[in-house]
């Protein structure tokens, strides 16, 4: 039994337990379960509370308040995800693999903030001041007025922030802050909980906007409790295959922007390099497409992407054929090959098939369904495609070619980066620079790649 005055929670998931056992009957992870003190749950009040509580005053929506301008970085990658720049008051959440990049980047966002005019205070509590220092002057800003600290204690960085005005406050990391008014130790599920919340009201209540990093589990969700997510206002993710020096980040969730938007980065020795086009960073060089590989016109956020999808498809030497894939997900795949042996008659079966995303990014949108289908086609038939012929358009399990969204844009960056040919669904947008192929069904399209006629 668990002794009066503490309760069993997961570091991972935040269940509660009555009592502690070696796996969380939640989340399946060991060795997780913590002994913390019992406090009393949120909301729980007195009746004599509850009855000297003072009424709402309501308001309409419509205010003649403007909004507040926002602060422009100087990343422009960075300001991209978060809507054109950070809300001050605003709370957001960086989180990534180990090793990605998450300290780099913030590093360069304080810096070039600094330089700009802006009052940012960058508080480490996983380094020292001379390692930031370091990394400062590999990175070429020694010389930038970013006002550093290494602390943990939650109540002196508190104390501090409220006495001094900053316009950025970034917290690297979250797991790192200890409150002394809990006795569970830093990173746990109680710790994480109560250490973010008070960093969000400190922005909320008229203060800085504040940038907190936070570490990531095995499986890529941020570590700690889920309620963290929920009370930041921006959820932003960095990512990296190991072995590319490309660089996403990404926004998950944005109160003030859009989701799903994209910054594109290169790491090197100096630091994180912007990249203004990301289409001629992932396709590389213009040389002659081999059979398998398909030009991909996606679209990530607001802008468009060019992306080589590469397909191989050989003879299986085992019973149970192969299906690899980097960069797409795999029950689309095992989609696209059943629509392929029932509609169009190409049998996979005795065949392994891999697939891979180029250049180490991660496609989600339907649209990369014929993309990925005329690779597989052209490395099944050993025909290549065009060299200027771009692909896009989704595949419904009959075998139709489906229309997608934003056409004329996936269209508009084809023409700039020398692509004059297009495979896709029936386009109600005309581009006088690029040749559309309308396909109807996916069968046209096996048919149009075996006899090379585009």
């Amino acid at each position: 039994m668990a002794k009066d005055g503490a309760i069993h929670v997961c570091q991972s998931c935040g269940a509660v337990h009555g009592k502690w056992s070696g796996q969380c009957s939640a989340c399946g992870e060991w060795n997780t379960i913590v002994a913390e003190s019992r406090s009393a749950p949120p909301g729980a009040l007195k009746p004599a509370v509850t009855s000297r509580a003072r009424g709402l005053s309501f308001e309409t929506l419509q205010s003649d308040t403007p909004e507040p301008p926002r602060i422009v970085t100087g990343v422009t990658e960075f300001d991209r995800v978060c809507g054109g720049g950070v809300v001050p008051g605003s709370a957001l959440l960086l989180s990534g693999d180990p090793g990605v990049g998450k300290s780099t980047l913030l590093l360069e966002v304080a810096a070039r903030a600094a330089l700009a005019g802006r009052r940012v205070a960058y508080i480490s509590g996983e380094e020292a001041v001379e390692q930031i220092r370091s990394r400062a002057r590999r990175m070429g800003f020694e010389k930038a007025p970013v006002e550093l600290a290494s602390a943990t204690a939650l109540r002196d960085i508190l104390g501090t922030l409220k006495r001094e005005t900053f316009d950025i406050v970034i917290v690297d990391s979250i797991q790192t802050l200890w409150s002394d008014v809990h006795e569970a130790g830093p990173g746990s599920v109680t710790q994480v909980r109560a250490c973010a919340s008070e960093m969000v009201r400190l922005a909320k209540s008229g203060g800085p906007a504040v940038i907190l990093v936070g570490h990531v589990t095995k499986d890529g969700q941020v570590a700690g409790p889920r309620v963290v997510e929920h009370m930041v206002d921006a959820v932003l993710s960095f990512e990296g295959e190991r072995g590319y020096p490309f660089r996403i980040l990404r926004a998950g969730k944005n109160r003030f922007g859009a989701t799903d938007e994209i910054g594109v980065f290169e790491m090197g020795d100096g630091g994180l390099r912007e990249v203004s086009n990301p289409s001629a960073l992932f396709l590389g060089e213009g040389r002659e497409r081999a059979p398998g590989a398909a030009v991909f016109a996606g679209i990530e956020g607001s802008r468009p992407v060019l992306v080589e999808i590469q397909a191989l498809v050989s003879k299986s030497a085992y019973g149970t054929p192969r299906r690899a894939v980097v960069g797409w997900d795999t029950g689309r795949l095992a989609m696209i090959l059943a629509v392929l042996e029932a509609r169009c008659g190409i049998s996979f079966g005795d065949q392994d098939v891999y697939l891979n995303v180029a250049g180490g990014l991660r496609i989600n949108e339907p649209a990369a369904d014929l993309a990925a289908a005329a690779a597989l086609i052209s490395s099944a038939m050993d025909m290549p495609l065009p060299q200027g012929c771009v692909v896009f358009g989704e595949i419904s399990l009959s075998g139709e070619v489906r229309a997608v969204g934003r056409a004329e844009a996936r269209l508009r960056e084809a023409r700039k980066l020398g692509f004059d040919q297009a495979l896709s669904p029936a386009l109600s947008v005309k581009d006088k620079g690029v040749k559309v192929t309308a396909l109807n069904r996916l069968s046209e399209a096996v048919e149009r790649i075996s006899q090379n006629r585009y």
